[in-house]
């Protein structure tokens, strides 16, 4: 179902929020990665929005966001993003060789 309602409240530090509309009494919530606008998604407490949503119990709402867009039309979902460089890592572990005083405590082993 689709409806249209204002930002209740936004978490951007915990990317979501809640969304009130007729439709969703006692309010809707919804996750950053429904709401369909490129760069960084975020929402304002009081922003007009529309949304399509469904019912489902998440985290004390009766209502979960499946898409949340501002304006009337609704946008297509943004691509996905290819992985940055810039956020890549790797972990590499070397042991050392036991030298011959070194015995590794195993727990399959008697000592």
């Amino acid at each position: 179902m689709i409806t249209v309602g204002t930002v209740r409240e936004w978490h951007s530090d915990d990317g979501w929020g809640v969304l009130d509309s007729d439709a969703t009494p006692g309010g809707c919530w919804a996750h950053f990665s429904n709401v369909l606008m490129s760069g960084y998604r975020v929402l304002s407490p009081g922003q007009p929005v529309s949304f399509e949503f469904e019912t489902g119990w998440q985290d004390g709402y009766d209502y979960r966001a499946l898409a949340v867009w501002t304006g009337n039309d609704r946008p297509p979902a943004p691509a996905p993003q290819q992985p940055s460089a810039a956020y890549s890592s790797i972990l590499r572990l070397e042991f050392d060789a036991p030298t011959d005083g070194d015995t590794p405590n195993r727990a399959d082993q008697p000592q």
